[in-house]
């Protein structure tokens, strides 16, 4: 057993990257455990090939942009994108076909050209193949969202994909590979880091009024039980499906990747480590019981290894900052991603409403709250925040997140989220669960940076070099 650790270790040593692609090859009968395999992947692939961090890609005057997946959220996206100048919609794509042609409403609709229809099982590979397309703009179920990514970066697109980006340790390190290798964009499509509050403290926290942060919360509570067991919901019951398997945080970024940002993850600070417990589930079996009554479909669903309904994960950061995320999408509660700030100076916090700030022990009042927005919301929110609610999409927040990834491409700027915020909010998913399953033990998490986080530059959200990308009238 001693030899062979040791040959594990010397493998993973010399390795070339293989087990971060996914690609493990071991003559052993040596199973490493939780903090061994995590420890062991964040090394695997040596050297960083090539700093995504700040990359800014040659200027696209024109952006030429494929979708895939046209059901619950791909439609939103089209619309949105086609009210953006400087956006060419070339190809859509999606399993149905019928999907597709729906599509095509929103360029018709605004006298523009209509696109190339893929479909089938097959049809996405073909689009990128065969089309001439700067972005591949993903908005499929999770399960497809790497090797999606991944086969359009290698065909030399950038690639912006719905979250999680990735499922597993290993896709999370293929698309950091790839993204690399190719030097191509790759951005999780993250919409809470855009919304209005959310900018607000982000900026606020970059000049200092909250001192230096210790502590953030954010969350993912949202009921979903009726639409995940709808059979006009998802397709297939993908998403149903998606909560049997093992109890973890299966949905975290919404909550992380703001706090994230404003604790300058990847950038300055990194998470080091984390411990997960989920409670028992209490609602998902019992409702595909009370189904299956009536109904022989829902038979398959019951006795599901289904997770619980609450998951709370804690984070520590390489300086020793905390940071907690949690998920529940069953129990019959309002919305709320949470996002809370604790500084040395003052705090913030968002859900319930109102929004609200403090520094002391007493919340500031409207009126200060007014002048905190008027003198703190960035550039990008002043700019195409009232253009944006009116095209829509959550308040507004979907249309600067789409707005701003064309203006970083024409403009040649770096993206707010690279394709490290990608792997690293996203591997909550698998790490959570492996933490879970272990009675809540804690398990490290990958550098997928390869230590550039102690010199990458902060996220900063200025219009400089760009903010010049127009937006046609809206309607």
């Amino acid at each position: 057993m001693e030899s062979n650790r040791r040959k594990f270790i010397q493998q993973i040593a010399l390795g070339s990257g293989a087990l971060a692609l996914g690609m493990p090859a071991f003559a052993t009968d040596y199973i490493p455990d939780d903090h061994e395999l995590s420890a062991a992947i964040s090394q695997a692939g040596g050297a960083q090939r090539f700093n995504m961090c700040g990359f800014a890609a040659p200027k696209i005057e024109k952006v030429r942009v494929g979708f895939i997946g046209l059901g619950a959220r791909g439609p939103g996206a089209v619309s949105r994108m086609s009210y953006i100048e400087g956006v060419e919609i070339k190809a859509l794509c999606d399993k149905l076909p019928e999907r597709a042609s729906a599509a095509q409403q929103y360029l018709t609709g605004k006298g523009l050209p209509k696109a190339k229809e893929y479909s089938g099982d097959d049809g996405w590979k073909a689009m990128i193949e065969n089309e001439d397309l700067d972005l591949v703009y993903i908005c499929t179920p999770w399960h497809l969202h790497t090797p999606m990514a991944v086969f359009a970066m290698e065909h030399g697109k950038h690639a912006a994909t719905e979250v999680p980006a990735a499922l597993t340790l290993e896709e999370c390190w293929q698309l950091v590979e790839t993204s690399e290798k190719t030097r191509k964009h790759c951005m999780m499509l993250e919409n809470c880091c855009y919304d209005f509050f959310e900018l607000l403290t982000l900026n606020m926290a970059r000049n200092g009024l909250f001192g230096e942060l210790v502590h953030a919360e954010g969350a993912y509570i949202h009921n979903l039980l009726d639409y995940n067991f709808d059979k006009n919901g998802y397709q297939d019951m993908w998403r149903l499906k998606q909560n049997m398997k093992g109890s973890g945080s299966l949905y975290p970024t919404h909550g992380l990747g703001p706090i994230a940002q404003c604790l300058n993850i990847n950038r300055g600070d990194k998470m080091d480590y984390l411990t997960s417990m989920s409670g028992n589930d209490f609602l998902m079996n019992a409702e595909a019981v009370k189904r299956a009554q009536t109904d022989d479909f829902y038979k398959p669903f019951v006795g599901g290894n289904y997770r619980g309904d609450m998951n709370t994960t804690m984070i520590r950061t390489a300086k020793g900052k905390t940071m907690m995320i949690q998920h529940d999408v069953t129990t019959p509660r309002p919305y709320s991603r949470i996002h809370l700030l604790s500084g040395t100076k003052g705090m913030a916090c968002k859900y319930p409403d109102p929004e609200r700030i403090a520094f002391g022990e007493e919340w500031v009042k409207q009126p200060e709250m007014k002048q905190l927005y008027e003198k703190y919301s960035p550039e990008i929110v002043k700019h195409v925040g009232e253009i944006a609610k009116q095209v829509g999409g959550h308040g507004g927040m979907d249309f600067i997140m789409d707005w701003r990834l064309i203006d970083c491409l024409r403009n040649g700027l770096p993206l707010d989220q690279d394709v490290y915020d990608a792997a690293a909010w996203s591997c909550i998913v698998p790490l959570s669960k492996k933490s879970v399953s272990k009675r809540s033990s804690s398990v490290d998490i990958p550098d997928f940076t390869r230590g550039a986080w102690q010199k990458n530059p902060v996220v900063n959200i200025t219009l400089a070099g760009g903010g010049n990308t127009t937006v046609r009238k809206v309607k």
